[in-house]
């Protein structure tokens, strides 16, 4: 399963590669199927390839629900299993 979570681009790369933020992580990210990206940017990856631009607003408000719901999850630990908690 796949977990959408928008990506801040935080350099460009040489050769269609940016690199990507999200949670303190960091990653190398293609953009050969988005045009025009810059450092600023926030994407949607999938398999290490940038598939759609978001609108910053859009982007911002989606990571504060993620947050929302991480804050959450301490409660539930118990009902997880063992190997995801």
């Amino acid at each position: 399963m796949c977990l959408a979570v928008p990506v801040r681009v935080i350099a460009v790369l040489a050769d269609q590669w940016v690199q990507a933020e999200v949670g303190g992580i960091s990653s190398r990210v293609s953009i050969a199927l988005i045009e025009d990206v810059a450092p600023g940017d926030y994407l949607i990856v999938h398999a290490g390839f940038a598939i759609a631009r978001l609108d910053v607003d859009e982007a911002e408000q989606a990571l504060v629900l993620f947050a929302e719901i991480a804050a959450q999850l301490p409660h539930y630990s118990d009902a997880l299993p063992q190997r995801l908690s």
